[in-house]
């Protein structure tokens, strides 16, 4: 007999949402409904108890933006409603009548009477269980969070800011009463839900696939439209032979983990992360205690802490879930960092914090690295993730790619310094599944170890505010446990997962290097004032260590471990990736420069005074050098007499300015350009005079999508070259450039270091241009086939040229402080303090001649989700240091970002610690701990095997090497005398502490 499917499909669909769907509710009855609007920021509990309510009813508009209002609902529960076992009684909240968008809508958290949380309303989970109440009181605090996604047309708004959202109301109270929830109708939904999504996956000639379709048919029949509730059981009879076939032994098992991702601010700012994160963890809770078979896990210890700080209640009930194993903290990391912009230190702190707080706490560490939406992952982050102790890496974004499909999903990971992760790419290609038969299916499918393995992991659950996983999902995870036609899923932890997999395949390929995400590379530049904070907090921070660990060594200065870690957290918090890289709204970036000015005043004032008790009082003139390399003089890590040295001045010549030390000679021209560079030891002329090293250029910025995020490679069509209104020299005898295009204003001052001889170009801008982007173009006489960036601890090389597609892919790049081209052995760096994007490519000439030209992407000017976005001052310091060495490049990286500081005082001081060899000191500082050890963090720099001496200032009773949770590791460096002898590998990062002698 011929069937129609199309017929039968558009039937159940319409049974389905006019006869199943109204009839989930048995019954409904009313209750009373009051409100209060919140006049400014969210308070307390105890604040909105004590409030004076007004009468309120469904229908009504609530909520300007941002704002919060508060109904408090009361009622009787029908008294026939808690006698009847095949259904139970529920308050329904439907706060808008928007449609639904988890996420990002109106959000809101349901507490007793008593301030004890119940439960969170979003807007696919608008259900609160009553169990055996007979009387209804409780409080529902409503966000007004407004929806700035707005199904991601990139239009400006001003939304993103709490001076310009306005005061429209948003939402209008869409459903506010009392329901009976009918067991065996609800039950029925999922069924059908379940087994038509998998029809829908199933070859069209499959028997499986028409079996299920005329099940669901002969449903339609036996279940009375008229009689729902009485005849859904007898339709749920006709589904159940379809739901008991087992599936195949060769079925694809797929890990359901219960998962929530948050983001700890984007598209609201962080003190509506906090509230998110209380109204997901209350769901998670309250469907902990519904289903025994329920695992959820959550990173971020950040997030923890929030609970704990604002709702501690609710946090003492995670901490039993976590007890019971069936709330998992995962990742082991403060925040879901971005990996390509924090420094070293920074990123190997986000694990310390992170893991620290979940051991402290909780008593349990996480293995994993979990870092689904984070945008590319450096190559360092293997190793500092197993010197933190973690054995596995979860990631999804690289499924955004562009251009390029991994060929992998279950693989190890092998960073800069050959340390290999065990690493998972979940196929179904989305962290926040919701089990559907389409992304089980697409996940069995597109996994890419078929042959050898078997199994996959899917984070199912609604994120960023949505709720986190529903009774919907879980539904529907029971009924594919094993369910002939689909993967098997199974209930359980990532850890499990990770086990398994791993015992699964023993010998997993190997990808080597960084994970580069071809996308949302905009986001090493965009909103570059919140790029300069996190850079120069994270070098105060060395700095204050660094000092305050001196002073309290040699001087008895009480350590500043609270005032130190209350800044760490603040700047891990801001690595976030959606803060660090720009892609906020206006308020999140706001916050973040206010929070970055304050991390600076901390930080100054703990340098100074441990400075000051170091120096003591006097009036020599002194150098505090917290770079790893003697700078003046003076010795790393150490103070001792010196003075400024002028720079050298620019002088007129024939047709422009000069400036020439033993070293190097600039010619800069009438127009501004430098059009000679030239290296006087290695009889090298650098520059182009058709090309001058510091050539701003301005380009068109208007990416297909993701404004804030992308910068798309059509870029390079459009660009006009600045051109100077104005040069002169300053009373200095450096040179000032002036330019002037559109709204905006550049000056460029030139320079040459007399130390260094290094050319230093630093860049003013009074910014106003929309949709642009500006570069600082350094074109080199160099034929070079890569580019080194530095990284994490060590550097990477990539190719200049675009001979594959990734190659291609690769046209913007992230890089910390340098970046190096190279010629034969012959190189050339340039330095920043504030900058991450760049860019290299060779070109040639009109005489032919080949450059290698390194882009610096300074400024964009996108308008979404923060229209106002780069408006304004910035100032940006670039080196040219030629003649090069990689080890000349990292010297001149810190040279830039840690400049010496003048004092005045009476005393030397001697290094606290002292390196010989290429080893870099990057971190010392006290133990975590407050045992007083000394806790010192390095790493070789070159990429090559190498020994080093560490030599300690003090009587040391032991020198041992640690994690960098600073718990004792395997090696035991050879030491004696206050000495530790070691062997590096190419970039190894070795954490030694020890312990003064009393």
């Amino acid at each position: 007999m011929h069937v129609n499917t199309t017929h039968m499909a558009r039937r159940l669909e319409r049974f389905v949402r006019e006869r199943l769907h109204p009839a989930l509710y048995r019954e409904t009855a009313p209750v009373v409904v009051a409100a209060w609007d919140v006049p400014d920021e969210p308070v307390p509990f105890a604040d909105a108890a004590r409030a004076t309510y007004r009468p309120f009813s469904t229908g009504e508009l609530w909520g300007v933006p941002w704002g919060t209002t508060w109904f408090h609902v009361s009622g009787a529960v029908p008294p026939s409603w808690p006698a009847q076992e095949d259904a139970t009684a529920e308050l329904i909240v439907q706060l808008s009548d928007h449609p639904a968008s988890p996420g990002f809508q109106a959000e809101g958290l349901v507490y007793e009477r008593d301030g004890r949380i119940l439960k969170a309303i979003e807007p696919l989970n608008q259900y609160v269980p009553l169990g055996d109440r007979t009387t209804v009181d409780v409080f529902v605090e409503a966000a007004a969070n407004p929806n700035i996604a707005v199904d991601f047309r990139f239009d400006p708004t001003p939304l993103g800011d709490k001076k310009t959202a306005g005061d429209r109301l948003q939402y209008r109270l869409h459903r506010l009463e009392l329901g009976l929830r009918d067991i065996a109708v609800w039950d029925l939904v999922q069924d059908v839900a379940v087994l038509d999504g998998l029809a829908a996956q199933l070859p069209e000639s499959s028997s499986r696939r028409a079996e299920i379709l005329r099940g669901l048919d002969r449903m339609v029949d036996v279940v009375d439209p008229s009689r729902v509730s009485e005849t859904a059981a007898a339709g749920r009879a006709v589904l159940a032979p379809l739901l008991a076939r087992p599936a195949s032994e060769s079925a694809h098992v797929i890990t359901a983990v219960g998962h929530a991702h948050i983001d700890s601010a984007w598209l609201w700012p962080v003190r509506e992360t906090v509230r998110k994160v209380a109204r997901t963890f209350s769901n998670v809770v309250q469907l902990i205690e519904a289903d025994e078979d329920f695992v959820f896990t959550a990173s971020s210890a950040q997030q923890y802490e929030w609970l704990k700080t604002f709702y501690p209640q609710l946090f003492e009930r995670v901490r039993e879930k976590v007890r019971e194993g069936r709330f998992v903290p995962a990742g082991g990391m403060w925040v879901e960092s971005d990996t390509n912009m924090p420094g070293g230190e920074a990123l190997a702190r986000q694990f310390v914090f992170g893991k620290r707080f979940f051991i402290e706490e909780f008593g349990y560490e996480p293995e994993e690295v979990w870092l689904p939406d984070s945008f590319g992952y450096t190559a360092a982050l293997p190793q500092i993730a197993r010197a933190a102790g973690s054995r596995w890496f979860l990631t999804q974004k690289i499924s955004w790619n562009e251009t390029n499909r991994m060929p992998h999903h279950t693989f190890l990971w092998e960073g800069i310094d050959g340390t290999r992760l065990f690493t998972h790419f979940p196929p179904v290609d989305t962290y926040n599944s919701d089990l559907s038969a389409t992304e089980l299916a697409r996940a069995e499918g597109q996994y890419a170890e078929k042959g050898v393995g078997t199994t996959s992991l899917v984070p199912y659950g609604w994120g960023d505010g949505g709720g986190g996983p529903t009774r919907e999902m879980l539904a529907a995870a029971h009924r594919t446990a094993s369910l002939e036609g689909s993967p098997r899923v199974r209930l359980e932890s990532q850890r499990a997962f990770f086990e398994r997999a791993e015992a699964e395949l023993p010998d997993p390929a190997v990808w080597s290097g960084e994970l580069y995400l071809e996308l949302h590379r905009g986001t090493f530049t965009t909103q570059a004032k919140t790029k300069r904070g996190n850079r120069r907090s994270e070098h105060l921070l060395r700095e204050a260590e660094l000092w305050a660990t001196t002073a309290t060594v040699r001087a008895g200065l009480p350590y500043p471990a609270d005032r130190l870690a209350e800044a760490w957290k603040t700047v891990l918090l801001q690595q976030f990736h959606d803060i660090l890289p720009g892609s906020s709204i206006a308020w999140v970036h706001q916050e973040a420069e206010a929070n970055y000015a304050r991390v600076a005043v901390e930080l100054e004032s703990i340098i100074q005074d441990s400075l000051a008790v170091l120096a003591g009082p006097g009036e020599r003139e002194l150098i505090a050098v917290s770079g790893p390399r003697p700078r003046d003089g003076v010795p790393a890590l150490g103070v001792a007499a010196g003075a400024p040295v002028a720079a050298v001045p620019f002088q007129r010549c024939a047709g422009g300015f000069a400036a020439e030390t033993d070293a190097v000679r600039v010619v800069v021209s009438e127009s501004g350009w430098i059009v000679s560079l030239v290296d006087k030891r290695a009889g090298r002329e650098l520059a182009h005079p058709e090309h001058p090293v510091n050539q701003l250029q301005l380009h068109r910025d208007t990416p297909a999508q993701w404004d804030a995020w992308d910068i798309d490679a059509t870029y390079v069509r459009t660009r006009t070259d600045l051109t100077a209104v104005a040069v002169e020299t300053t009373h200095e005898g450096s040179l000032r450039i002036a330019y002037r295009f559109g709204g905006s204003r550049i000056e460029q001052e030139v320079r040459v270091d007399p130390a260094s001889d290094a050319i230093e170009l630093r860049t003013r801008a009074d910014w106003h241009e929309t949709e642009k982007l500006l570069k600082l173009a350094v074109p080199l006489r160099l034929l070079s086939d890569r580019m080194t960036s530095e990284i994490q601890f060590g550097h990477v090389d990539r190719p200049t040229h675009a001979n594959t597609s990734w190659d291609v892919a690769r046209f913007e790049t992230p890089a910390h402080r340098w970046v190096r081209v190279d010629e034969g052995g012959y190189g050339v760096a340039v330095a920043n303090d504030a900058t991450y994007g760049h860019s290299v490519r060779r070109q040639s000439a009109a005489d032919g001649t080949v450059l290698t030209v390194i882009g610096e992407s300074l400024l964009r000017a996108p308008l979404y989700p923060d229209p106002e976005a780069d408006q304004g001052e910035h100032e940006f310091l670039t080196t040219i240091r030629v003649g090069a060495s990689v080890a000349d490049a990292v010297a001149e990286g810190y040279r830039v970002n840690l400049p010496a500081r003048r004092l005045t005082g009476a005393d030397d001081v001697e290094p606290l610690v002292s390196v010989t060899g290429t080893a870099i000191v990057e971190a010392v500082k006290l133990a975590d701990d407050g045992s007083g050890d000394v806790v010192v963090r390095l790493y070789e720099p070159l990429g090559q095997t190498a020994t080093s001496t560490v030599r300690f200032a003090f009587d040391a009773s032991g020198v041992r090497r640690v994690d960098l949770l600073e718990r004792p590791a395997d090696e035991i460096p050879s030491s004696h005398d206050g000495e530790a002898e070691l062997r590096l590998r190419p970039f190894e990062i070795v954490t030694l502490r020890a312990t003064p002698a009393p």
